[in-house]
């Protein structure tokens, strides 16, 4: 199978020149973590002397310094040289996912074009950490895979009108979970459809560090200077924000940013980790990664969908193999807040959600 990699390109322009800057932005990323130009040369496998004329070169051509030294103290990032970090982390956070989905879909183009080649299966899923690392996994087996990130309800909708072969969406544990399911119960029909278990996550309010906003329930997003980001239009985790800010009786009107949407729980968080927000809501994963404080509201199951037919196959096959590995749960362990106790567990939708269920007849019963 043939595996391709989108990225964004670092160009700075100055006059008729243009300066790639990929490799200065790794660096800087590297000195922010090490504090130290050495230690960030050595993790780069180049000499001090070429990471530091790197950093020279950059900074007359950005006309300020990215680094903060001083005698007796280590390297730092200055307040350019942080912006730039910020900037890097927040392309990726929001972009990455979408950059790979194409990605996906271009190598499904050209696999479906090699005489011989295997059928690719076709997965539209809401953008999440635990898909995100079987996606990895099944291309590591040379599993052809055409994955696009979708909201829950495209997602949905795609698997139930033929335009994919399994879909992934979540829904909250608890009180919530039969609301949020009257949003996709249309699409989910018990005597076509299968789940597999895929993980367990927290859905919450995402905070800066030390919450200096003082940020403690979904009503604070209305105070006065919270600057807000939200989820796009129609994905899973907005149509749970609204039903809980419907419970809580908070206006979403009274939100400075509810009419913001980016497409990925890193994004959100990205934004919010970069100064461009006060809070945001998505799961535990995302805020951690950026070291961001989180408010737990409840947690939830995400779920892989497809028709009976569909999971006897070979390919679904080796998915279950996947989510059942060591390996697989061992990466899945270094993610912050993710439960994959029970991935791969395959369940009837009737079993996991049993509010769908629809009475039967007298003469059905018998």
């Amino acid at each position: 199978m043939l595996k391709l990699s989108i990225k964004p390109h670092w160009l700075l322009h100055r006059g008729s020149a243009s300066h790639p800057l990929a490799r200065l932005i790794e660096l800087l990323h590297a000195i922010d973590e090490a504090r130290s130009i050495s230690a960030a040369a050595a993790r780069l496998r180049v000499s001090y002397r070429h990471a530091w004329g790197l950093i020279r070169r950059a900074s007359r051509e950005f006309g300020a310094p990215l680094l903060e030294m001083s005698r007796g103290r280590r390297a730092t990032l200055s307040v350019l040289g942080l912006k730039l970090v910020e900037a890097d982390q927040r392309i990726k956070a929001r972009i990455a996912p979408l950059l790979d989905s194409l990605a996906s879909e271009l190598e499904s183009e050209l696999e479906r074009s090699r005489n011989g080649s295997t059928p690719v299966l076709r997965v539209h899923a809401s953008h999440g950490y635990a898909i995100e690392l079987l996606r990895t996994f099944l291309a590591r087996r040379h599993v052809p895979l055409d994955l696009r990130y979708r909201g829950s309800m495209e997602a949905l909708a795609s698997l139930a009108g033929g335009d994919c072969e399994v879909a992934g969406f979540h829904a909250p544990i608890g009180e919530m979970q039969g609301p949020v399911l009257r949003f996709y119960a249309k699409w989910l029909d018990p005597e076509r459809f299968v789940l597999v278990h895929l993980s367990v996550r927290r859905q919450g309010i995402m905070v800066a560090p030390g919450n200096p906003k003082a940020i403690l329930e979904l009503a604070d997003l209305c105070s006065p200077g919270v600057r807000f980001v939200n989820r796009q239009f129609g994905s899973g985790t907005r149509i749970l924000l609204d039903l809980l800010l419907k419970r809580a009786q908070v206006d979403s009107r009274g939100i400075d940013g509810y009419d913001s949407g980016e497409f990925t729980h890193s994004g959100v968080a990205a934004c919010i980790a970069s100064g461009l927000a006060d809070a945001g809501f998505g799961v535990e994963t995302g805020a951690r990664q950026f070291k961001l404080d989180f408010i737990p509201l409840l947690s939830e199951r995400y779920f892989l969908v497809c028709t009976r037919q569909m999971l006897a196959t070979p390919t679904l096959k080796r998915i279950g193999d996947v989510l059942a590995a060591k390996q697989f749960r061992a990466e899945a362990a270094k993610l912050p807040a993710l439960d994959v106790t029970e991935a791969g567990r395959v369940l009837s939708i009737d079993e996991a959600f049993p509010e769908l269920r629809t009475p039967r007849t007298p003469a059905a019963a018998r």
